[in-house]
């Protein structure tokens, strides 16, 4: 389904000196439906009461799903894959640790792609549901 290209390597690169690499969200797995990121929750990812900013798990969705679209391209040089509407579910908060986003496909169409994102902490329970949806450009 993803484009062969890109590997763990190259998708990390993406976001070396933009938010997501700023707030250190690194890909870890690349499968052929899937891929899995993680995110630190600290001072970068904390709201002001110190747990886990919603607006960084929906960074974190928005990165991931975005990168799957673009793997999904025909030709990722001329065609762009932008965020049309994403929404979000706060489950549970999270303090400390990391949190693990993984995005699965939902439609893969022409022009729009439907993304599921699942944020989860380190126990493996569920933190934020989000669905992505992309518009290809």
């Amino acid at each position: 389904m993803f484009n062969k290209n890109f590997d763990l390597e190259s998708l990390n690169a993406f976001g070396k000196n933009t938010l997501p690499g700023l707030i250190g969200i690194e890909f870890t797995e690349l499968g052929d439906d899937f891929i899995i990121a993680r995110m630190p929750v600290d001072s970068r990812t904390h709201q002001p009461f110190g747990i886990l900013h919603g607006g960084a798990s929906v960074v974190l969705a928005e990165t991931i799903g975005s990168i799957a679209s673009m793997l999904c391209l025909e030709n990722p040089e001329l065609q762009k894959a932008v965020g049309l509407e994403i929404n979000a579910n706060h489950l549970r908060a999270v303090k400390t640790g990391w949190v693990y986003g993984k995005v699965t496909p939902i439609h893969v169409g022409a022009k729009t792609h439907v993304w599921d994102i699942k944020i989860t902490n380190e126990e493996n329970k569920p933190v934020c549901i989000c669905r992505l949806t992309t518009m290809i450009i």
